[in-house]
């Protein structure tokens, strides 16, 4: 870089944001966190990262953390947000930002996701109006999206979750953060709309398989009903609309595998990370 860049993180403490915020960091970039005042996770942002307290629902509390920002890291947390102040937050980045990496879904990239589903779809709309040089990253899933077998697994070794045989291609998020700093540090990924992906496709099964294999414990699967599903999700915070969307989505891949694609070493120059890695960096939450 010829002169120092500074970004904005959005939901930094996350699975992506503290991934996002080191890699920006070590690449010498003045990096902004956006977080909310009673935020928990805060303990996840590294040493020397800018923390400005600040609520996507409220546009004017991001003016002070938009200050002289070149790129902002964009993600919307859908589950607890909703995007009825997107477009005047867009509006505040578009006035002082140039770039812009948004992390979405593979629903978008494949036309699954409508723009009336006020999730990421309208998000991209939005910021294609704009005159920002924006990059979309379509997302299959986290491998950190395991996380939500933890508990069954460490306390009693078998998964009860629908469509076992729903064949994923779940990018560990410390790839999908490189792809967005990428964006954001050099500039020529704009306009891109990247499926980005892991390297395998692994079915769920497979993957809480592996999962046992790294602990040293054999785990089973047992599927369950998609409404009994469906239930479970929304009791545990999902939206109704959310949960249905996702579990629709699983069963469509146990007849065909997600998509997968080869953007993360295309742009960082080396191979996706393993869902086996992520598993066993992740080790300790299952046992």
């Amino acid at each position: 870089m010829s002169q120092q860049n500074t970004v904005l993180v959005t939901a930094a403490t996350g699975n992506v944001g503290p991934h996002a915020v080191a890699q920006l960091l070590r690449a010498g970039a003045r990096v902004r966190a956006l977080v909310l005042k009673d935020d928990p996770n805060i303990g996840r942002l590294p040493e020397g990262t800018e923390i400005h307290y600040g609520d996507l629902t409220d546009p004017d509390s991001l003016d002070a953390a938009l200050v002289g920002v070149d790129g902002v890291f964009l993600m919307w947390p859908f589950f607890t947000t909703d995007v009825t102040t997107a477009p005047a937050v867009i509006e505040k980045i578009e006035a002082t930002a140039r770039r812009v990496a948004f992390v979405s879904s593979v629903g978008v990239h494949i036309g699954l996701e409508r723009v009336d589903n006020n999730c990421h779809a309208y998000i991209e709309e939005l910021l294609e109006a704009t005159g920002l040089d924006w990059t979309f990253l379509r997302t299959t899933g986290f491998q950190a999206n395991a996380l939500g077998f933890a508990e069954q697994i460490s306390s009693g070794g078998v998964v009860h979750f629908p469509y076992g045989d729903a064949v994923r291609t779940s990018v560990h998020e410390a790839d999908l953060a490189a792809v967005g700093v990428a964006a954001l540090l050099t500039g020529t990924h704009g306009g891109q709309k990247y499926l980005v992906t892991g390297p395998e496709e692994l079915s769920q099964r497979e993957q809480v398989r592996i999962i046992g294999e790294v602990i040293g414990r054999e785990l089973d699967w047992v599927d369950i009903e998609h409404e009994a599903a469906k239930d479970a999700m929304v009791a545990s915070g999902w939206p109704a609309a959310y949960a249905d969307g996702a579990l629709d989505y699983f069963a469509m891949i146990t007849e065909k595998p997600e998509l997968s694609s080869t953007v993360v070493a295309d742009v960082t120059g080396r191979p996706a990370r393993t869902f086996r890695s992520w598993a066993e960096e992740r080790a300790d939450a299952f046992r």
